[in-house]
């Protein structure tokens, strides 16, 4: 983060992530015109419009399309104006005013108002909304309009960092009616209209003409994606013509599509990490000796070398990637070892020990191959886990934060608070592993309040400490992002790591020579 000034925070703080600054390369300007196709890894027949359950990649990328958030965050982790022009703090940071974009519209026609930012950001309040942003505006109580351009929000407590959070993917301003949001209407903020919506399937854009910033978005004219979750058939619509770029690029054959003409490779390290998430209250996961003999039985770096064929790093049983602020670098890397695992089994009151594990392709690309690889390494252990691959299709309804122990991924943490408030407080609607440690709930709040940054870096590094230590979830690797494209797709020489394609911006911000 920038140094805390009144003036930083007026403007946008620094954000807990760091960029990845990928091409030394000078990039040309960018060209307006043409028509980009995506062959897209991760929809399915559930996908919804709705920003209160949206899960997977494709609604992400619906999001950052053709709706907005109040802020944005660029490639160096920076908090940017958006649809919020600017904001400010009071003395103690307990309220936090709200300038509203004058003359942004919705792809209606529709004036952006105090009011459409009220109803918006209530989606994700209270007792009834299953938003997993809940838990990030909880310490909210009371939002209110101040004019037509102006919101005022007060904090029960202290939140030095809180215009970060307002970049949260889900947090977009939709069209408010009598206080009501229609959540799945198609219309929106973004540099692009939605204009065709077929969950699972297919999507199709038209440029924004009317949106506030096409300067730095909204160069190509529209675009469409296809959700190919088969990684072959995804490779050969793009070595065919059929789409103009691809995420998750199937590892095995990268180095053979590198060769093909007309076609470029990119690899991004990112905070990007295949997790196995363990139910910490449902036996025998509720046994931290239990957790423990997992975490050992584990072999991470050859999890890095033949799943991800090197393309990642390995993880350290915590969430926070190297290049976000306040990620400690100085927990101990957890190394693979089956007489450790045996000594926590045997802690546990065991010898050995059966255990279910619940995978799919879309958990995370290669979790099966992850399962079988864990399973071997994990018999020296005394554990034998029975790996079981799902189908994709409904993964994340059916078996994720149902099952006791399954895969999952999660994109980079837009700050260390942010991840720990959705994913590992007990009033998460994310959290996974049903985590919850007293000490860490309340490590969480003191640090929001922390004006200091090196109390607040110790703090940070306690909580990443407790999950590494006690927490459910197993991250053996955090993988880089992987894209394909033609030769004339082109984007930023710095991209945001947030997300896949440049956090989901790639039709917002590439463009086509």
């Amino acid at each position: 983060m920038l140094e805390i000034t009144r003036r930083t925070l007026m403007m946008g703080t620094g954000a807990a992530v760091v960029a990845a600054a990928l091409s030394g390369k000078a990039t040309a300007a960018p060209k307006r015109g043409g028509h980009l196709r995506i062959g897209l890894a991760g929809g399915t027949s559930g996908d919804s419009l709705d920003p209160t359950v949206t899960a997977v990649d494709s609604g992400f990328l619906t999001m950052a399309t053709a709706r907005s958030t109040l802020v944005g965050m660029d490639a160096k982790g920076t908090v940017t104006p958006n649809l919020a022009e600017s904001w400010e703090p009071s003395s103690d940071f307990t309220q936090w005013v709200i300038n509203i974009r004058k003359g942004a519209t919705f792809h209606s026609g529709k004036t952006v108002t105090a009011d459409d930012v009220i109803a918006s950001l209530n989606l994700h309040r209270g007792e009834k909304t299953a938003s997993p942003a809940k838990v990030l505006l909880e310490p909210i109580t009371k939002i209110a309009a101040d004019g037509q351009n102006r919101v005022v929000i007060t904090l029960n407590s202290p939140n030095v960092e809180f215009p970060s959070l307002l970049r949260t993917d889900v947090l977009v301003v939709l069209p408010a009616k009598d206080g009501e949001i229609d959540r799945t209407t198609k219309d929106g903020t973004g540099p692009y209209m939605l204009e065709k919506f077929e969950p699972g399937q297919h999507m199709h854009f038209k440029r924004n003409s009317n949106y506030w910033d096409l300067d730095n978005y909204g160069f190509v004219d529209s675009a469409e994606v296809v959700i190919i979750a088969d990684p072959a058939a995804r490779m050969n619509a793009l070595r065919s013509g059929r789409v103009d770029l691809v995420n998750s690029v199937d590892l095995k054959t990268v180095d053979l599509l590198k060769r093909v003409r007309g076609i470029k490779v990119d690899d991004i390290p990112s905070g990007l990490y295949y997790g196995l998430p363990m139910l910490t209250d449902v036996a025998p996961f509720n046994d931290n000796n239990v957790r423990l003999a997992l975490k050992y039985a584990i072999n991470r770096q050859e999890l890095v070398d033949k799943v991800l064929l090197g393309h990642g790093t390995v993880g350290n049983d915590h969430p926070i990637f190297k290049n976000v602020k306040f990620s400690s670098s100085d927990i101990p890397q957890r190394e693979y070892d089956p007489d450790k695992a045996r000594h926590y089994l045997k802690k546990a009151g065991l010898d050995s020990i059966d255990i279910p594990l619940n995978v799919a392709e879309i958990g995370f690309p290669g979790a099966t191959a992850a399962g079988q690889l864990y399973a071997a390494s994990a018999k020296a252990a005394g554990i034998n886990l029975n790996v079981s691959r799902e189908p994709d299709d409904g993964y994340f309804e059916r078996i994720w934060m149902k099952r006791p122990f399954c895969a999952a991924y999660w994109h980079q943490a837009l700050t260390a608070d942010a991840r720990f408030s959705e994913a590992f407080l007990p009033t998460a609607p994310w959290n996974e592993t049903h985590f919850n440690n007293q000490r860490f709930n309340e490590l969480v709040v003191t640090a929001r309040k922390t004006v200091d940054e090196g109390a607040r870096a110790g703090m940070y590094k306690e909580m990443q400490q407790i999950i590494h230590d006690e927490g459910g979830l197993i991250n053996p690797a955090f993988a880089n992002y992987v894209w394909a494209m033609k030769d004339n797709v082109n984007r930023p020489a710095d991209v945001s790591t947030l997300g896949d394609l440049d956090s989901f911006h790639c039709i917002a911000r590439w463009w086509l020579s």
